[in-house]
């Protein structure tokens, strides 16, 4: 699938997006990477930028804004997850150990949206539609291609998405303790314990995929951009990977999928 005509089924995701310091910066760096075409949004939208590939939709990028006079927020990638009713999903979210950072808002005639933490510490969003449900443009180089959660307690996190979201996880034979969460049946997604080796105090995290059709030279393109590799270029049973962060701090991965 690389084209996506139809609203995202419940649980799955549909969405990602980036909150930078430097807006402008991230959207240069992204677009001359992956290939995207993005300008600062309009002011009643807080700037929001929505990235294209080819014309369609592939992911967002905002400026980053403190909140209360603190300090800005990290620059981060969040995955969102589609949702049928937002409102429903913030009282699943409260009464299943999670805590709301934005409760529900609706985002002009576009859809509804929240973001909130599990109980693992991880951060994740939930949008429904109205006029806009998503990526448009999937699984193909410079769109986005798999999100995962990496968490410090699976026993916590698992139960929290499958009552909060009504997906489902089942263990993956050919990888110890990686685990395919399920939409309506279909695998949309991945769940495993943090790696031991992953510094102490980084969280709980969901990790944004992009596909890319040559690792290594996406990789070095994005060195030669300042990035700084978290984990050089890997084989593995979905393909070749690396995770990479960005000049402002932003971690992804990127993928030449084998399937």
């Amino acid at each position: 699938m690389a084209e996506v005509n139809e609203p995202y089924t419940q649980g799955t995701p549909c969405w990602t997006d980036l909150m930078a310091s430097d807006q402008q910066a991230a959207i240069d760096y992204y677009s001359d990477l992956f290939g995207w075409n993005g300008e600062v949004g309009p002011a009643e939208f807080g700037g929001y930028a929505i990235c294209e590939l080819r014309g369609k939709p592939v992911a967002g990028i905002g400026p980053a804004m403190a909140m209360d006079g603190g300090p800005p927020p990290p620059t981060v990638w969040t995955t969102y997850l589609s949702v049928d009713d937002i409102e429903e999903t913030a009282a699943k979210v409260t009464a299943n150990g999670g805590t709301l950072l934005f409760p529900p808002m609706q985002v002009g005639d576009q859809g509804h949206m929240l973001v909130c933490v599990d109980p693992s510490g991880a951060v994740v969003g939930a949008w429904q539609r109205i006029d806009f449900f998503g990526a448009q443009r999937v699984n193909e180089p410079g769109a986005l291609i798999w999100n995962e959660l990496n968490t410090r307690d699976l026993d916590k996190a698992l139960p929290f998405y499958e009552a909060v979201f009504g997906v489902t996880f089942e263990a993956t034979p050919e990888m110890a303790d990686y685990h395919g969460m399920l939409a309506a049946g279909r695998v949309v997604g991945g769940a495993q314990p943090m790696n031991p080796d992953i510094p102490a105090d980084t969280p709980s995290h969901w990790l944004t995929y992009f596909a890319v059709d040559d690792v290594d030279s996406t990789v070095a393109a994005a060195v030669r951009a300042r990035s700084t590799l978290l984990m050089p270029a890997f084989d593995m049973s979905a393909g070749r990977m690396a995770v990479l962060q960005d000049p402002q701090g932003g971690v992804f991965a990127v993928l030449k999928s084998s399937m």
